[in-house]
């Protein structure tokens, strides 16, 4: 079976632009606004990541934390996750979404459990923040058999060696984080650094599909669109909590700031 995120990546190439992924909590602010900003957004998104809600946060910075905690704050469990996916997959069969999270959610529900449930209701790939190289080789493996993409991870402060395995064991999407942060935070290097950085680590293979997070917004996307695909999560957050705050349609609101990022990448 071929990988749906791959295929997103080829399609974009022939049209000479990055890919266009959106991040967003599932159940933000419910189940249900949740699965309409995904089918909303999906229109001009290329990949959708979704993170599962979670209270003790590593990477993810104070718009992605109130994101979590009003999806907790409703109730959402991780089956309810999955129930999101499954219904959005009804209507996108063919959009790729990443669920992106933290492993002791896996842990708890038991590995072979959790790709189970990813398989059944249509995930095609996983991040898994706090599950690094090679500690993640057997659970990246199971993935691999279940024709879910596993994400790795590679930050500034990798080493070039470490990069080369990272990058020669990875699949059909790497994530470049492009600066040492929380997610959120305003952009702390130079497009130009960033991009400089980005290019040593596609020289290594490329073939691969290497994509930008971490300080991504509608004011830096068009200096970063060199890049495979890039990664917009804290932005549409804020978004949906100022949409709340003014009690405006936090689908409606959306849909017109992800076109508008995607029209500054064509």
């Amino acid at each position: 079976m071929k990988s749906k995120i791959d295929l997103a990546f080829k399609k974009c190439k022939k049209e000479k632009r990055p890919a266009l992924i959106t991040y967003t909590v599932a159940g933000d602010n419910t189940k249900n606004n949740s699965l309409k900003i995904l089918n909303v957004i999906s229109k001009h998104a290329d990949i959708l990541e979704l993170g599962f809600p979670h209270n003790t946060p590593i990477a993810d910075g104070g718009q992605i934390q109130g994101s979590s905690h009003r999806a907790l704050r409703n109730g959402i469990k991780l089956k309810d996750v999955f129930q999101i996916v499954k219904k959005f997959k009804v209507s996108n069969p063919s959009k790729p979404l990443i669920l992106m999270g933290y492993f002791n959610l896996i842990y708890q529900s038991g590995e072979n459990n959790f790709l189970k449930s990813c398989k059944d209701s249509g995930v095609d790939g996983l991040i898994v923040v706090d599950l690094p190289y090679p500690e993640n080789k057997n659970f990246a493996k199971k993935c691999k058999k279940k024709s879910i993409d596993f994400i790795q991870l590679l930050s500034p402060t990798t080493s070039k060696e470490r990069m080369r395995k990272i990058i020669n064991y990875s699949r059909n999407m790497i994530y470049y984080i492009s600066m040492l942060s929380t997610t959120g935070g305003k952009l702390k290097v130079s497009p130009r650094k960033i991009l400089h950085n980005y290019s040593k680590i596609k020289r290594i293979n490329r073939k691969k599909n290497i994509v930008i997070g971490f300080g991504i917004t509608n004011k830096t996307i068009a200096s970063l669109k060199k890049a495979d695909g890039l990664v917009v999560g804290s932005q549409l957050c804020k978004t949906i909590t100022n949409s709340l705050k003014k009690r405006l349609n936090a689908a409606k609101v959306l849909n017109k700031m992800v076109y508008n990022l995607k029209k500054q990448i064509i």
